[in-house]
């Protein structure tokens, strides 16, 4: 029959690239218990690891929307950027910092402000960037959050600050330190008010921001495991010449010692607001 006697074309292997499964972007490890765990598992979760409870860090949008309801954030003062006043320069100039750090996280600061509702509570909030030069305050940052807190004085809406930082910018030195206490004032106005203000913990929060505005809630909660402080602890053992406790400066030692209010899994803090805005506004 004709058709054995037609030459046959050898099968052509694929290329070795697109003989493998690409699982690149498809996974993560936990820094805590090492586990492999599935992405949109981890998202599904609200960027916790399901196997250990360990909390990965989350950008300062993700922030936002796991905390107000959908569709109600709206963005404000995402315009202001440094524009390096000490004309700053260590191993690279200060504003070659900011770029970079600009193009990496696509924010032009260490902040984002936003105001919308929480479970139908009207809020403004700030939160913190870490990944941006370390979330540290420099005098737009500090800034952007007194303007976060006039959005409050004006609305009447409780305000929520989420910190994560390194402590006070040191590229623009005491223009920097000045915003502890002009945060530390504008809250006092607040205060006065009698407009709430929870005060959000994330690891890390250190240096002057736990020095000023973070520890100054009327609710100061934190996420498990945070690490929250002025100086690190090996500042501290070399000053004072002393071992430090196990968990020295951890979220739950500080619970424990009346620093903080309460320490919460993430998925827990929204719905722990709603209940406490509602008890406190009367709402």
């Amino acid at each position: 029959m004709a058709w054995f006697k037609r030459e046959r074309t050898p099968l052509q292997m694929p290329p070795e690239e697109e003989r493998r499964v690409r699982t690149e972007g498809l996974f993560a490890k936990c820094e805590d218990c090492k586990n492999i765990i599935w992405k949109k598992e981890l998202e599904s979760n609200c960027q916790v690891c399901p196997k250990c409870g360990y909390h990965f860090r989350i950008n300062a949008r993700q922030r936002l929307a796991l905390l107000l309801d959908e569709a109600t954030c709206r963005e404000f003062d995402g315009h202001l950027r440094s524009s390096d006043p000490l004309q700053f320069t260590d191993r690279k100039n200060y504003r070659e910092r900011l770029d970079q750090a600009a193009q990496a996280t696509g924010l032009n600061e260490a902040v984002v402000n936003g105001e919308g509702t929480l479970e139908g509570h009207p809020v403004v909030c700030a939160c913190m960037e870490y990944e941006f030069i370390g979330g540290s305050m420099g005098s737009v940052v500090g800034e952007k959050i007194t303007r976060a807190i006039e959005r409050s004085l004006e609305t009447g809406h409780s305000l929520i600050i989420v910190s994560a930082s390194g402590g006070a910018r040191m590229m623009e030195g005491v223009l920097s330190l000045m915003q502890m206490a002009k945060i530390s004032a504008a809250l006092g106005q607040l205060h006065e008010r009698r407009i709430p203000y929870v005060s959000i913990l994330t690891n890390p929060t250190t240096g002057g921001v736990t020095a000023s505005f973070a520890m100054l809630g009327d609710l100061n909660i934190a996420e498990p495991r945070a690490l929250i402080g002025f100086a690190g602890p090996r500042v501290i053992e070399q000053t004072i010449r002393q071992k430090l406790p196990e968990g020295f400066q951890q979220s739950e030692f500080l619970v424990e010692h009346g620093m903080l209010d309460a320490v919460l899994e993430r998925k827990e803090i929204k719905p722990f607001l709603a209940d406490w805005f509602s008890f406190a506004t009367g709402r």
